[in-house]
């Protein structure tokens, strides 16, 4: 899939058609609240309850000072203390069944948004795994759905409560004496205005935090996993990495002390807006007081209600600052969630129950580039570097699937071919040809940008791909096993399978033998990507698992050149009988599956070279004929024949 020189890769645009806040953005949050209503209900009746019986005390303490204590009243006084400490356990015990709904219904939105974000990036085509790095992936899963949980659950019920606290609180303190109510009221825009400035500075604050973690958990998921730290310790690079997680790690800790300087600041200025507020209430009912206006009680009462009136409007304040800030989470699981699919399913998309493996490709291309723009991705064409440290190289996922994409255009062009049911298919060609792009093609992990692929007769788009992908088994090269038992990864294949079909198929694959050995069998644990087993172990599970699936057509990538011969002839045996009557495509790397293919096609730079028998291509005597000379033809055994055809290949990429 790649070609040599220059590398173009594709990454995706973190800049391109990020939501603004706006009414869209708001309505769009609280539709996923919709399915809630009933309990968003239960929670608003609990505020309004509580804000009305939490008004009570401070008339309590009017009536203590303005009749009580004048009238030595101890019955009415009894009565004061019982009520001073009966409303605030009511009010608690409301606030917790409020504080029960409210969890439910925010647990719930972002339970909903959650799956709703898993299952659009399960749905997502391999272009977008190829081009996202596996950290930035779950930064949105994790961190900004958990920002977004924080606006769910903390931030929405406290703009409600204290809105509702504000209003009651503001017909009360008007109803006691209007002219301190003003007056209390006249420094609200020391609240308000510095909230504005500080909500902009705080979101954008947010949106670097969330960045720079991003860019903390990519070099976690790229390091410290098996793949990444081989790769490190193999080429001494542990300073390095230690240098690039302490630089992101450091932008982390920047970006946070920024951000609670900027808190503090504003929480000082509230806090003197506040204290200056309670002052002049003191002087000017002070003076009413003295000059006999309001009675001793008005004024305990108004300044008992003064805190309900600034502590809620710090709050809204502050709670402004915190759902600007906590809608970027949701901005950025949206920007997920808005990405188009890149293949989908047709509304009349028929399901294949059973197939009979008849392959046609009708003038296929494909053009990686083709949808760039519609899916949100850019391409980037690296300057050549000096000194190939910070060279913009190619980004790929250690599970990933290559994520750079050929120099030409075309990775297939104009490409036709049949494959007859149940025949066998050798692909072969000098690296970057195409063959795994055209073993991409069929299970739809791609669709063509123009012609048509055909199975049985039905162009693939017009199938469900959930029906097809039962109709293929794939065996790659680059093995894949999840840390797991190794009954989980053969099960991964058909969770109804039976012991006794387990069984069957790791017999098939010529791994009975070594599971019934391991101390565990089947419920041994492979470890992560399976590196407990060696790589011929690892290859023969996951033929056992395409076995059990017992697919109608296998596309298999035979490179075993890596393993050692006793492997090699341990998977070739278990190859045969799987080939047997299913229609099978296979990336050919020995004579042997190429001699025993019904055809030969050869690819060279997205195009297919030539198409035959073996006899027939070796008397063309062009690129297959080449290629046999250099990679198929059998050597002699022993150093002397390596030796030979090692020079035989230099000679030959001489010319």
């Amino acid at each position: 899939m790649h070609g040599g020189g220059w590398w173009s890769y594709v990454a995706f645009d973190e800049s391109k058609g990020k939501p603004q806040i706006d009414r869209a953005l708001l309505r769009r949050v609280m539709a996923y609240a919709r399915p809630y209503r009933k309990a968003i209900a239960v929670v608003l009746s609990c505020i309004l309850v509580t804000s009305v019986i939490e008004l009570i005390p401070p008339l309590l303490y009017r009536d203590l000072f303005d009749t009580v204590i004048p009238n030595r009243d101890f019955a009415r006084l009894n009565w004061l203390a019982l009520g001073m400490v009966g409303i605030p356990i009511v009010s608690n015990l409301i606030g917790v069944l409020e504080r029960y709904y409210s969890a439910r219904t925010g647990e719930g939105i972002i339970f909903d948004l959650r799956n709703a974000l898993f299952d659009h990036l399960q749905r997502m085509g391999l272009r977008f795994f190829t081009h996202t790095r596996r950290g930035e992936i779950i930064s949105r899963l994790n961190n900004d759905v958990v920002g977004a949980q924080s606006a769910v659950t903390d931030t929405v019920p406290s703009i409600v409560t204290n809105t509702v606290t504000l209003l009651t609180t503001l017909v009360v303190m008007l109803s006691l004496e209007w002219r301190l109510t003003l007056l209390s009221i006249a420094i609200l825009p020391a609240f308000i205005l510095p909230a504005r400035r500080v909500g902009r500075i705080l979101r954008e604050i947010r949106r670097k935090a969330l960045d720079h973690n991003t860019e903390m958990n990519n070099i976690v998921s790229e390091t410290l996993t098996i793949n990444g730290a081989l790769l490190v310790k193999t080429f001494g690079r542990h300073r390095y990495e230690q240098t690039r997680y302490r630089k992101a790690s450091g932008d982390v800790r920047d970006i946070g002390v920024r951000r609670a300087m900027v808190g503090r600041w504003f929480f000082m200025g509230l806090g003197i807006a506040s204290t200056i507020g309670m002052a002049l209430n003191y002087w000017l009912g002070g003076y009413y007081t003295l000059t006999g206006a309001i009675s001793p009680g008005t004024i305990v009462a108004f300044v008992a209600y003064l805190s309900r009136l600034y502590g809620p409007i710090s709050a809204l304040t502050n709670v402004q600052v915190e759902f600007v800030t906590s809608l970027v989470s949701f901005e950025r699981v949206f920007e997920y969630l808005d990405l188009p699919v890149e293949v989908e399913d047709r509304p009349d998309a028929k399901t294949l129950t059973q197939a009979r493996g008849e392959i046609q490709f009708e003038n296929v291309s494909l053009d990686y580039s083709a949808d760039n723009e519609r899916l949100g991705i850019k391409v980037h064409r690296p300057v050549a570097g000096g000194n190939g440290e910070h060279a913009p190289a190619v980004e790929e996922g250690e599970d990933a699937l290559p994520a750079y994409i050929p120099s030409r255009r075309w990775a297939v062009e104009d490409v036709s071919f049949s494959i007859p049911a149940g025949s066998l298919t050798a692909l072969v060609g000098p690296s970057g040809a195409g063959k795994t792009t055209l073993t991409y093609l069929l299970p739809r992990l791609y669709d063509p940008t123009a012609g048509r692929i055909l199975l049985d007769g039905h162009d693939l788009r017009d199938l469900t791909q959930e029906s097809l992908a039962r109709q293929i088994g794939v065996v790659t090269q680059e093995t894949y096993l999840f840390h797991d038992s190794i009954r989980a990864n053969l099960l991964y294949a058909r969770q109804d399978a039976s012991e006794a079909e387990l069984v069957a198929a790791a017999k098939a694959a010529n791994i009975y033998d070594f599971i019934r050995s391991l101390p565990d069998g089947f419920d041994t644990r492979v470890g992560e990507r399976g590196y407990r087993l060696s790589g011929g172990e690892k290859q023969r599970l996951t033929i056992a698992r395409v076995v059990l699936k017992d697919p109608r057509i296998l596309i298999l990538d035979e490179a075993t050149s890596h393993l050692d011969s006793q492997s090699e002839a341990l998977i070739q045996a278990a190859l045969e009988p799987l080939m047997a009557g299913r229609t099978s495509i296979v990336i050919a790397h020995r004579l042997s599956t190429i001699l025993a293919a019904n055809q030969i096609l050869v690819m060279q730079n997205g195009r297919l070279a030539e198409q035959g028998s073996h006899a027939a291509l070796l008397a063309k005597n062009g690129l297959y004929a080449r290629l046999y000379e250099t990679q198929f033809r059998p050597h002699p055994e022993g150093a002397g024949g390596i030796i030979d055809r090692r020079a035989e290949m230099g000679n030959s990429d001489a010319s």
